[in-house]
């Protein structure tokens, strides 16, 4: 991007409407016209971001994301996989029960494949309507949460 149409390009607007404020330093050139900071950042005071995002995940808040998260995807993951492992050795050791046809030229294992698609379809289904009803809420008022924490650091 430099090379077609200069710096100027990639340099960030500060009338960018996702542009907050600089970070400590960025507003200062370092004598190379760069704009980067010319060392580290002074210390911060207070908590730095990792405590903030420690202090969360040791939330009960966050557990309890994480508790109805595992609650819906271990047995939803344990059931589509007995599911599975139950269809291919069907599959590869009961070949009459396979082979019973079911309405003309479709057989059982026609069937029991176009339903392994099928409960694809539906766990997804599932598995979306759960995050949504159980944890979006939760999860984006951590997230906010968190944000904000965060926002307060390098002021």
């Amino acid at each position: 991007m430099e090379k077609e149409a200069g710096f100027e390009a990639a340099a960030v607007r500060l009338d960018d409407p996702w542009y907050d404020e600089p970070s400590p330093g960025w507003d200062e050139l370092d004598g190379t016209g760069s704009g980067v900071p010319a060392g580290p950042a002074p210390a911060q005071q207070g908590h730095s971001a990792a405590d903030i995002y420690l202090e969360v995940q040791r939330s009960e808040a966050f557990r309890e994301v994480r508790r109805r998260y595992r609650r819906f995807v271990v047995p939803a993951a344990v059931a589509f996989l007995l599911w599975y492992v139950a269809y291919v050795v069907a599959a590869t050791t009961a070949h009459e029960l396979m082979a019973r046809p079911v309405a003309g030229a479709v057989n059982v294992a026609m069937v029991a494949g176009l339903g392994q698609f099928l409960t694809t379809f539906l766990l997804t289904w599932a598995y979306a309507r759960h995050a949504r009803l159980r944890r979006d809420r939760a999860a984006l008022d951590l997230r906010w949460d968190t944000q904000e924490m965060t926002r307060g650091i390098g002021r």
